[in-house]
């Protein structure tokens, strides 16, 4: 199939198949070698490209972007980030002047990313570059780099417009959900690709060959969040980028938790759907979601149901999902004042949970009224700790109270060990969320990145 979109200012016309990568494509059939292969699986950023489309410039990993995603969009690579002169961007000559590079390995995906949020206007530097891992440098260099071009102005030809073509792939690429619920009821064994944070490594890890497939990223109608007075109606192709901005100011704990658990370039890409529906044990979208009593909404053919999101997650690697059906959208309250989100993870930006849980108990004159507590990495599926939550509700809100509640969490979770963390640990680690969570709301200091001497 066709695929046709901007390279460096330059439209190009690509003859792919839907799974073939970006990364792949640019250096093996353009010899643009500039963009690295580090991971391959959109943990380290070496590979990160410039996407622009009708939303804005947004940094991506292109080692787990198929190149269908990109039809019509705009695309910069390193080579393209200085002027088609050869004058250096801001960004590169700060690199220079900063001394923000040794081996380079990392050098280009940094450039790419600094770039973006140069053009984008950003400050946020540490959050921009949490996705780039630098390998011998040290990241104090690149942040003095970003820093000294804040003010500097963005280079005209780093403004790219998109294109907007009638011409169309030659795979499904539904422009509405009722065009994916057509498809999907002629495919039920077909697999969908919204943002391909997760499906990528199937095919960069796995090797495997997906069969039929249908890429979402046209379907906008997708991609919207309604706001229904007391509650946010969040489409299933909504990017987790913007279900931070959504969130940020109404579920601050949640939004910080979402901040750490992707890079920018993941974020940018993976959407709330794809994070429910892939059913994973760790992640960290469900336990904060079902605290908050959010309601799932699928969709197969013209039949429509919702259920309480926890009721979604049946065993491991097993949803109330049938053959055709996919999810269309996920209702949240606006309103969840006692809702904190704690995660624990080896590495505390952008890695995978050890236990991550979603904590919302509610008390009233000093009884406890209602208790709603998930784990993420506490069993085969996100769950509720409803044992937990029974030893709560009609008691006094009081350490002592937290503290027998938190012998039930034995009752309601039988964890394994593995890689990121031992059973014992996780029990410990989902008590003592249960203590930090009462100190928390009695205002204690309990962020350790925020606890000084």
């Amino acid at each position: 199939m066709n695929v046709t979109f901007l390279l460096n200012g330059e439209t190009v016309e690509v003859d792919t198949h839907p799974t073939q990568t970006l990364l792949d494509w640019l250096r093996e059939d353009r010899r643009l070698t500039g963009t690295k292969e580090g991971c391959n699986e959109g943990d380290c950023g070496a590979c990160s490209v410039m996407v622009t489309d009708d939303k804005g410039a947004r940094a991506l990993n292109a080692c787990i972007l198929f190149l269908p995603q990109l039809q019509g969009k705009a695309v910069r690579t390193v080579e393209g980030i200085a002027a088609p002169d050869g004058t250096l961007h801001p960004v590169q000559q700060a690199m220079i002047d900063h001394h923000g590079s040794q081996c380079g390995f990392c050098t280009p995906g940094f450039v790419v990313s600094m770039a973006t949020a140069h053009l984008g206007g950003r400050t946020d530097h540490n959050d921009v570059l949490a996705g780039n891992l630098c390998r011998c440098t040290g990241y104090a260099p690149i942040i003095r780099a970003a820093q000294s071009v804040e003010a500097s102005p963005v280079p005209d030809h780093m403004r790219d417009t998109p294109l907007h073509l009638a011409k169309k792939t030659q795979i499904p690429a539904p422009e509405t959900s009722d065009a994916l619920a057509d498809w999907y009821m002629a495919h039920p064994e077909g697999t969908l690709i919204a943002g391909a944070t997760d499906v990528g490594l199937w095919v960069t890890k796995d090797f495997r060959d997906l069969g039929d497939v249908a890429f979402l990223n046209r379907c906008t109608d997708l991609q919207q969040i309604e706001d229904q007075g007391d509650s946010l109606r969040i489409g299933a192709a909504v990017t987790m980028t913007d279900v931070l901005t959504a969130v940020r100011d109404l579920h601050p704990s949640y939004a910080e938790m979402i901040r750490r658990y992707g890079s920018d370039q993941v974020r940018n890409a993976a959407t709330i759907g794809g994070n429910i529906a892939n059913g994973s044990p760790i992640g960290d979208n469900p336990p904060a979601l079902i605290a908050m009593g959010a309601t799932l909404h699928l969709r197969r053919g013209d039949t429509r149901r919702d259920m309480a999101l926890e009721d979604f997650f049946i065993d491991y690697g097993k949803q109330d999902r049938h053959p055709g059906e996919f999810v269309e959208a996920v209702t949240i309250p606006k309103s969840a004042p006692a809702l904190r989100c704690y995660k624990l993870s080896k590495r505390f930006d952008q890695d995978i949970s050890a236990v991550c849980g979603g904590l919302n108990i509610t008390a009233q004159d000093g009884t406890i009224t209602d208790a709603r507590i998930a784990f993420g990495g506490m069993a085969g599926t996100p769950k509720r700790a409803a044992s937990t939550e029974a030893a709560l509700v009609g008691r006094p809100w009081s350490f002592e109270t937290i503290e027998d509640a938190a012998t039930a969490l034995a009752q309601d979770f039988t964890p394994l060990s593995d890689m990121r963390a031992s059973a014992s640990y996780r029990m410990e680690a989902a008590k003592g969320q249960l203590r930090r969570y009462f100190h928390d709301l009695d205002s204690q200091p309990t962020n350790v990145l925020e606890v000084r001497a």
